[in-house]
Protein backbone atom coordinates (compact mmCIF):
# COMPACT_ATOMS: atom_id res chain seq x y z
CA UNK A 1 0.00 0.00 0.00
CA UNK A 2 1.12 3.08 -0.84
CA UNK A 3 -0.95 5.30 1.15
CA UNK A 4 0.34 6.52 4.57
CA UNK A 5 -1.81 7.91 7.18
CA UNK A 6 -0.36 9.36 10.58
CA UNK A 7 -3.07 9.85 13.01
CA UNK A 8 -3.46 11.83 16.03
CA UNK A 9 -5.42 9.17 17.91
CA UNK A 10 -2.59 6.96 17.86
CA UNK A 11 -2.37 5.47 22.00
CA UNK A 12 1.07 4.08 23.24
CA UNK A 13 2.32 1.02 23.71
CA UNK A 14 0.89 0.98 27.42
CA UNK A 15 -2.41 1.51 26.16
CA UNK A 16 -2.17 -1.58 23.97
CA UNK A 17 -0.83 -3.44 26.93
CA UNK A 18 -4.04 -2.56 29.59
CA UNK A 19 -6.28 -3.18 26.66
CA UNK A 20 -4.87 -6.47 26.44
CA UNK A 21 -4.50 -7.15 30.25
CA UNK A 22 -8.45 -6.34 30.33
CA UNK A 23 -9.94 -7.65 27.10
CA UNK A 24 -8.34 -11.23 28.64
CA UNK A 25 -9.09 -10.54 32.11
CA UNK A 26 -5.32 -10.85 33.03
CA UNK A 27 -4.68 -10.50 36.56
CA UNK A 28 -2.19 -7.38 35.81
CA UNK A 29 0.03 -8.57 38.93
CA UNK A 30 0.39 -11.95 37.36
CA UNK A 31 0.97 -10.99 33.83
CA UNK A 32 1.28 -14.20 31.78
CA UNK A 33 4.23 -12.97 29.36
CA UNK A 34 4.29 -15.56 26.77
CA UNK A 35 0.60 -14.76 25.76
CA UNK A 36 0.84 -11.22 25.92
CA UNK A 37 4.22 -11.00 24.14
CA UNK A 38 2.50 -12.80 20.85
CA UNK A 39 -0.51 -10.64 21.64
CA UNK A 40 1.23 -7.48 21.28
CA UNK A 41 3.72 -8.60 18.76
CA UNK A 42 0.37 -9.66 16.11
CA UNK A 43 -1.25 -5.67 16.58
CA UNK A 44 2.44 -4.53 15.69
CA UNK A 45 2.16 -6.70 12.81
CA UNK A 46 -1.48 -5.77 11.81
CA UNK A 47 -0.27 -2.27 11.85
CA UNK A 48 2.65 -2.64 9.81
CA UNK A 49 0.09 -4.71 7.26
CA UNK A 50 -2.01 -1.36 7.58
CA UNK A 51 1.31 0.54 6.42
CA UNK A 52 0.45 3.39 9.57
CA UNK A 53 3.21 4.72 11.10
CA UNK A 54 4.19 3.24 14.57
CA UNK A 55 6.22 4.76 16.97
CA UNK A 56 9.52 3.63 18.00
CA UNK A 57 8.60 3.40 21.76
CA UNK A 58 5.91 0.42 20.46
CA UNK A 59 8.99 -1.31 19.09
CA UNK A 60 10.97 -0.64 22.51
CA UNK A 61 8.09 -2.18 24.02
CA UNK A 62 8.28 -5.23 21.89
CA UNK A 63 11.95 -5.56 22.49
CA UNK A 64 11.24 -5.40 26.51
CA UNK A 65 8.21 -7.54 26.16
CA UNK A 66 10.76 -10.44 24.79
CA UNK A 67 13.67 -9.60 26.89
CA UNK A 68 11.07 -10.46 30.00
CA UNK A 69 9.96 -13.72 28.37
CA UNK A 70 13.62 -14.55 27.87
CA UNK A 71 14.37 -14.30 31.12
CA UNK A 72 11.19 -15.82 32.83
CA UNK A 73 12.37 -18.89 30.15
CA UNK A 74 15.45 -19.02 31.39
CA UNK A 75 16.25 -21.68 34.66
CA UNK A 76 17.33 -19.77 37.86
CA UNK A 77 20.61 -18.73 38.07
CA UNK A 78 22.15 -20.06 41.47
CA UNK A 79 22.96 -17.94 44.37
CA UNK A 80 22.96 -17.09 47.67
CA UNK A 81 19.40 -15.37 47.40
CA UNK A 82 16.59 -17.02 48.16
CA UNK A 83 14.18 -17.96 45.57
CA UNK A 84 11.23 -15.78 47.30
CA UNK A 85 13.58 -12.64 47.71
CA UNK A 86 14.47 -12.68 43.50
CA UNK A 87 12.80 -9.75 41.93
CA UNK A 88 9.87 -11.33 39.44
CA UNK A 89 11.28 -9.81 35.50
CA UNK A 90 7.78 -8.56 35.24
CA UNK A 91 7.89 -6.02 38.22
CA UNK A 92 9.13 -3.59 36.55
CA UNK A 93 6.68 -3.60 33.89
CA UNK A 94 3.90 -4.19 36.30
CA UNK A 95 4.96 -0.94 38.09
CA UNK A 96 5.09 1.08 35.10
CA UNK A 97 1.60 -0.37 34.14
CA UNK A 98 -0.51 0.68 37.34
CA UNK A 99 1.58 4.23 37.41
CA UNK A 100 -0.07 4.55 33.72
CA UNK A 101 -3.45 3.70 34.90
CA UNK A 102 -3.81 6.04 37.75
CA UNK A 103 -2.41 8.44 35.42
CA UNK A 104 -4.89 7.93 32.98
CA UNK A 105 -7.58 7.50 35.22
CA UNK A 106 -6.73 10.87 36.88
CA UNK A 107 -6.75 12.38 33.27
CA UNK A 108 -10.25 11.31 32.98
CA UNK A 109 -11.58 12.85 36.20
CA UNK A 110 -9.76 16.14 34.78
CA UNK A 111 -11.63 15.76 31.62
CA UNK A 112 -14.93 15.08 33.11
CA UNK A 113 -14.61 18.37 35.49
CA UNK A 114 -13.80 20.03 31.80
CA UNK A 115 -16.31 18.93 30.06
CA UNK A 116 -18.86 19.20 32.84
CA UNK A 117 -17.94 22.73 33.31
CA UNK A 118 -18.02 23.78 29.35
CA UNK A 119 -21.46 21.87 28.87
CA UNK A 120 -24.51 23.61 30.33
CA UNK A 121 -26.82 22.05 28.12
CA UNK A 122 -26.99 18.83 26.77
CA UNK A 123 -26.82 18.37 23.43
CA UNK A 124 -26.32 15.11 20.54
CA UNK A 125 -22.84 14.28 20.21
CA UNK A 126 -20.31 13.63 23.61
CA UNK A 127 -21.32 13.80 26.90
CA UNK A 128 -20.29 15.54 29.96
CA UNK A 129 -19.73 11.77 30.71
CA UNK A 130 -17.91 10.25 27.95
CA UNK A 131 -21.12 9.19 26.47
CA UNK A 132 -21.75 9.59 22.23
CA UNK A 133 -25.31 10.53 22.32
CA UNK A 134 -26.56 9.32 18.18
CA UNK A 135 -28.92 11.10 15.98
CA UNK A 136 -31.66 8.01 17.26
CA UNK A 137 -30.93 8.91 21.08
CA UNK A 138 -28.42 5.83 21.64
CA UNK A 139 -25.82 5.75 23.64
CA UNK A 140 -22.33 4.68 22.66
CA UNK A 141 -18.90 4.67 24.04
CA UNK A 142 -15.89 6.18 21.53
CA UNK A 143 -13.74 2.36 20.58
CA UNK A 144 -10.57 2.86 21.13
CA UNK A 145 -7.74 2.24 18.10
CA UNK A 146 -7.13 -1.43 19.65
CA UNK A 147 -10.87 -2.27 19.48
CA UNK A 148 -10.31 -0.92 15.56
CA UNK A 149 -7.51 -3.19 14.97
CA UNK A 150 -9.05 -6.03 16.95
CA UNK A 151 -12.03 -5.65 14.54
CA UNK A 152 -9.66 -5.85 11.44
CA UNK A 153 -8.04 -9.00 12.74
CA UNK A 154 -11.14 -10.39 12.66
CA UNK A 155 -12.36 -9.75 9.57
CA UNK A 156 -8.78 -10.95 8.29
CA UNK A 157 -9.22 -14.54 9.94
CA UNK A 158 -12.97 -14.61 8.57
CA UNK A 159 -12.17 -14.05 4.62
CA UNK A 160 -11.62 -17.75 2.72
CA UNK A 161 -7.92 -18.35 2.14
CA UNK A 162 -9.07 -18.07 -2.42
CA UNK A 163 -10.39 -14.45 -1.56
CA UNK A 164 -7.45 -13.25 0.22
CA UNK A 165 -5.06 -14.63 -1.99
CA UNK A 166 -6.59 -13.61 -4.85
CA UNK A 167 -5.13 -10.92 -7.79
CA UNK A 168 -7.60 -9.10 -9.38
CA UNK A 169 -6.52 -5.96 -11.76
CA UNK A 170 -9.09 -3.51 -9.90
CA UNK A 171 -7.75 -1.06 -8.14
CA UNK A 172 -8.91 0.00 -4.86
CA UNK A 173 -8.28 3.69 -3.53
CA UNK A 174 -8.76 5.09 -0.21
CA UNK A 175 -10.78 8.26 -2.02
CA UNK A 176 -13.30 5.53 -3.74
CA UNK A 177 -13.88 3.61 -0.28
CA UNK A 178 -15.01 7.17 1.22
CA UNK A 179 -17.17 7.59 -1.42
CA UNK A 180 -18.56 4.32 -0.58
CA UNK A 181 -18.76 4.78 3.30
CA UNK A 182 -20.59 8.64 2.64
CA UNK A 183 -23.20 6.81 0.60
CA UNK A 184 -23.76 4.33 2.84
CA UNK A 185 -24.31 6.82 6.30
CA UNK A 186 -26.54 9.29 3.73
CA UNK A 187 -29.34 6.59 3.35
CA UNK A 188 -28.81 5.67 7.07
CA UNK A 189 -27.09 7.46 10.24
CA UNK A 190 -25.16 4.34 11.42
CA UNK A 191 -23.83 0.45 10.17
CA UNK A 192 -21.69 -1.99 11.86
CA UNK A 193 -18.16 -2.06 10.95
CA UNK A 194 -18.32 -5.78 10.03
CA UNK A 195 -21.27 -4.84 7.30
CA UNK A 196 -18.39 -2.91 5.24
CA UNK A 197 -16.53 -6.38 4.46
CA UNK A 198 -18.74 -8.90 3.35
CA UNK A 199 -18.06 -8.67 0.02
CA UNK A 200 -14.72 -7.40 -0.39
CA UNK A 201 -12.55 -9.25 -3.00
CA UNK A 202 -9.04 -9.49 -1.49
CA UNK A 203 -6.63 -8.34 1.13
CA UNK A 204 -5.48 -5.08 -0.43
CA UNK A 205 -9.62 -3.91 -0.58
CA UNK A 206 -9.91 -4.79 3.37
CA UNK A 207 -6.94 -2.70 4.19
CA UNK A 208 -8.06 0.34 1.80
CA UNK A 209 -11.36 0.07 3.03
CA UNK A 210 -10.02 0.04 6.91
CA UNK A 211 -7.49 3.05 6.03
CA UNK A 212 -10.92 5.36 4.92
CA UNK A 213 -12.47 4.73 8.32
CA UNK A 214 -9.42 5.89 9.61
CA UNK A 215 -9.05 8.83 7.29
CA UNK A 216 -12.83 9.84 7.93
CA UNK A 217 -12.32 9.22 11.45
CA UNK A 218 -9.20 12.12 11.22
CA UNK A 219 -11.38 14.43 9.49
CA UNK A 220 -14.08 14.18 12.18
CA UNK A 221 -16.87 13.12 9.39
CA UNK A 222 -17.34 10.00 11.31
CA UNK A 223 -17.35 8.28 15.13
CA UNK A 224 -15.88 4.69 15.49
CA UNK A 225 -18.24 3.73 18.97
CA UNK A 226 -18.97 0.36 20.91
CA UNK A 227 -22.24 0.21 23.45
CA UNK A 228 -19.79 -0.92 25.88
CA UNK A 229 -16.17 -2.30 26.01
CA UNK A 230 -15.33 -5.10 23.41
CA UNK A 231 -18.89 -5.25 21.66
CA UNK A 232 -19.15 -5.07 18.11
CA UNK A 233 -18.32 -1.93 16.34
CA UNK A 234 -20.74 0.58 15.03
CA UNK A 235 -19.68 3.75 12.52
CA UNK A 236 -22.24 6.30 12.94
CA UNK A 237 -22.47 9.80 11.40
CA UNK A 238 -20.71 12.53 13.61
CA UNK A 239 -23.35 14.12 15.55
CA UNK A 240 -22.13 17.11 16.02
CA UNK A 241 -21.73 17.65 12.34
CA UNK A 242 -25.18 16.89 11.38
CA UNK A 243 -25.89 19.00 13.98
CA UNK A 244 -24.09 22.09 12.59
CA UNK A 245 -25.75 21.46 9.29
CA UNK A 246 -29.51 21.02 10.15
Amino acid sequence: MSYKIKLNIFEGPLDLLLFLIKREKIDIYDIPITIVTDQYLEYINLMKILDLEIAGDFLVMAATLMHIKSKMLLPPEESSVEPEEEEDPRDELVRKLLEYKKYKEAAGVLQEKYNQNKEIFLRKGITNKGKIISEDGSEYFEASLFDLITAFRKVLKSVPKATFHKVIKDRFTVSDKIHEIYHILSERPKMYFLELFKKVKNKDEIITFFLAILELMKMKEILVVQKSSFEEIEIIRNPELVKSVS
